[in-house]
């Protein structure tokens, strides 16, 4: 078996790899709040992602993957680096001397009498070949390792940072930190305040207005059938403009479209507007059926309003406690159990079981509406981010087999059927774990929060698409609004310790992947290039 064999092997088994822990952390994203709120079990939340991740890897997916991603540095330049080598260049050749030396070669190759320079010529395109093959190789499996470690400790870290860092770490030693495009780097650090700020304040508004106008009314449920039809509207709407502008967008580059040429903005929005009336008006029938609870006037001083207060109660109480010591701290204390007795006795005599009940079904409205955002964004989330595996994947086949390196590469259906079997196969492994961490030990979710969390990520996405310069991750966006949503019911309901650690592993995403892809690229140069 030859080198160029060997390596094709590994590029295939490794593409296979990354794809599979982008399924184990990344796909959380979708699901995460759904299986956390309790609006899906974890098998239905697998089963549901599975489908809508793999439809929209393989059928949406792009048939036309950037060789190198994000324009981390010119694949171009080090054919030419080669070339000035072998040849003993005094300086680098244009693209348009490269050009002639090919079209040379490959002329006297037919006649079958190659000249010393063709000879160079080629020893020197074959071996850049191997060399983009090579780090290529190295930076799918230094991004697998680190999706890896980081999804076995349920760190929700971004799979597209993870592979931007391994391949700019490959083209930094090898064509120097000189030639590689730091803009890209700027561009990510960015997004780690960008997106999570962006989404985690529209979900702390769109809780805030679920809780004034549904949660504090007297009536809930009555509350929610009016709003719904209205929320149904706007999700579609929503929902329909991500897959037009984002999910959809690879298909469409094989018909050279842009999402914003006039025949697909105008489907685009005609179906969002149609959608979102057919779902309200839709929705508004199934939920007319629905009965409100009746509501005991006399016990209404015991509002969700009282319990707001002994929060605030709660947390400033144990905000003195753990600041001071002595007799002020006993007192604290001292209150703390007086304001436990009254939340006790508050919960006693205002929850009545009718008032649980109504809570109960307007919670069930939204379970509909968080699971339909859900299956869009995991659509969304297939249809693009399984380029991650499949983009460095197809410049490795494409190098290695052809001996040419390109800007562009065409993708074959075998590698959107792989990476979208192993997004499916590393969610239905590792995939709890991510989600335990985005569902459960940020802040406590309900289906009415996972809700908001989800369409603030969407929402975002959309903004995202429509604004070119506005750099996003869609597991910061997630977390960021999960973060909002918690913030939503004050600070004492988030959990601080899980924020440290995700914040952490996003600083040290960029730089492990970099790290790793180096040693793996020397290691695999030594052992089939020498």
């Amino acid at each position: 078996m030859g080198v160029t064999t060997i390596l094709l092997v590994m590029a295939v088994v490794f593409g296979l790899y990354m794809a599979w822990n982008i399924g184990a952390n990344d796909v959380a994203n979708a699901m995460g709040t759904s299986v956390g709120s309790g609006a899906l079990t974890l098998k239905r939340a697998i089963i549901l992602a599975a489908i809508f991740e793999f439809t929209g890897a393989f059928l949406v997916g792009s048939h036309v993957s950037e060789t190198v991603r994000q324009g981390i540095f010119e694949p171009t330049r080090l054919k030419a680096m080669e070339l000035q080598r072998e040849m003993g260049l005094d300086e680098l050749p244009s693209l348009a001397q490269m050009e002639a030396m090919s079209s040379r070669a490959e002329a006297e190759a037919e006649s079958g009498q190659l000249s010393a320079q063709s000879q160079q010529y080629h020893k020197a395109a074959h071996r850049a070949a191997l060399l983009l093959g090579c780090g290529m190789i190295a930076s799918l499996l230094a991004a697998g390792v680190w999706l890896q470690l980081a999804s076995y400790f349920g760190w929700p870290v971004s799979t597209t940072h993870t592979i931007v860092g391994a391949v700019f770490g490959f083209g930094a030693v090898v064509l120097g930190v000189a030639h590689v495009q730091w803009s890209t780097l700027s561009t990510i650090a960015a997004s780690w305040i960008v997106s999570p700020l962006m989404s985690g304040a529209i979900a702390y508004l769109l809780f805030r207005f679920l809780l004034r106008r549904v949660f504090y009314q007297a009536d809930p449920v009555a509350a929610a059938k009016k709003v719904t039809p209205f929320l149904v509207f706007f999700v579609l709407l929503i929902l329909v403009g991500v897959a037009g502008f984002k999910a959809f967008k690879p298909l469409m580059k094989n018909f050279h479209m842009d999402p914003f040429d006039p025949l697909p903005l105008t489907i685009t929005c005609v179906t969002a507007v149609v959608g979102g009336i057919i779902g309200s008006i839709v929705a508004g029938r199934l939920i007319s059926r629905i009965k409100s609870e009746p509501i005991d006037q006399s016990s209404r001083f015991h509002d969700v309003f009282v319990m707001r207060s002994l929060d605030k109660v709660f947390k400033h109480l144990r905000r003195i406690s753990s600041s001071s010591g002595g007799p002020v701290q006993e007192k604290a204390e001292a209150m703390l159990q007086q304001a436990r007795e009254l939340a006790a006795l508050s919960d006693d005599h205002s929850r009545q079981p009718v008032t649980e009940n109504a809570y109960r079904k307007v919670e069930r409205i939204f379970v509909y509406l968080q699971v339909l955002s859900a299956c869009f964004v995991a659509f969304a989330h297939g249809a693009n981010d399984v380029a991650n595996a499949i983009g460095p994947l197809s410049a490795a086949v494409q190098s290695l087999s052809e001996g040419v390196i390109e800007v562009t590469s065409s993708t074959p259906i075998w590698a959107l059927a792989l990476g979208g079997a192993g997004i499916v196969i590393g969610l239905a492994t590792w995939g709890w774990r991510v989600m335990e961490t985005i569902g459960r030990r940020i802040t406590e979710l309900t289906p009415s929060r996972g809700f908001c969390a989800e369409l603030a990520t969407a929402i975002t996405i959309l903004i995202a698409s429509l604004s070119d310069g506005i750099p996003i991750s869609t597991t910061h966006t997630l977390v960021g609004a999960v973060l909002g949503v918690g913030l939503a019911r004050g600070i004492g309901a988030i959990n601080l310790n899980t924020i440290r650690d995700i914040v952490a592993s996003w600083i040290v995403t960029l730089p492990a992947g970099a790290g790793l892809s180096i040693l793996f690229f020397y290691a695999l140069k030594l052992i089939f290039i020498g």
